[in-house]
């Protein structure tokens, strides 16, 4: 992978009477991460997208978590979209696709990105009963497909998301996050063979 020109780098905050999320990332990095959004489900998950990613993440988050956990996700994945969209820049070099296949035990998810600047979101799969099980006892499964939304919208990308099979809502969960992520990491980089913006258009 070819160096970016400029940093590929951003930092939001974003505050709102339910919420105030500090958040920066660098789409060059090696998956480091610190979160803590009050969420620990939520934790777990922006973890592994980070590390899966291979993008850099830094999250502090509160909320009024004692009335749901719905509005901390939903503001801290806005704000993570909006990173990657000020991140991204022109768009310029990027490989532009990418798509995942990822197992975890007995799930298995798939996921492909555009960084396309439309924001669309396809989510199928999860079995009956998943969006409303709460895994740690906090994070409802519904706020898997609320967080690609608020990402995806955010960022300008375009997402397709299947779960394959799964019984455990952990697993199923988790293999979602980690199959967005290893798709976005392949759409993030850089391709030495790209010339500019990869669009015919000429713009993202």
């Amino acid at each position: 992978m070819t160096a970016a020109a400029t940093p590929r780098t951003a930092t939001i905050v974003r505050e709102t009477s339910e919420s105030r999320v500090e958040l920066s990332l660098d789409l060059d990095g090696t998956g480091a991460s610190e979160i803590s959004t009050s969420v620990p489900f939520f934790d777990h998950m922006l973890t592994a997208f980070a590390k899966h990613s291979l993008t850099d993440l830094r999250v502090t988050a509160t909320g009024d978590t004692h009335i749901d956990a719905h509005h901390t996700v939903e503001d801290t994945s806005i704000v993570l979209g909006q990173a990657i969209r000020q991140a991204l820049g022109d768009k310029s070099g990027i490989a532009r696709y990418g798509d995942a296949l990822v197992p975890l035990d007995e799930a298995l998810a798939q996921a492909v990105v555009d960084i396309s600047g439309r924001p669309y979101l396809v989510h199928t799969g999860e079995p009956a009963g998943f969006e409303h099980h709460l895994i740690g006892g906090h994070f409802t499964g519904s706020l898997v497909r609320h967080s690609f939304e608020a990402i995806s919208i955010h960022a300008g990308l375009t997402v397709h998301v299947r779960v394959q099979g799964g019984r455990d809502p952990h697993h199923i969960a988790e293999a979602e996050y980690k199959a967005l992520a290893r798709a976005f990491r392949q759409a993030k980089a850089l391709d030495p063979l790209v010339d500019g913006i990869p669009s015919t258009k000429g713009a993202l």
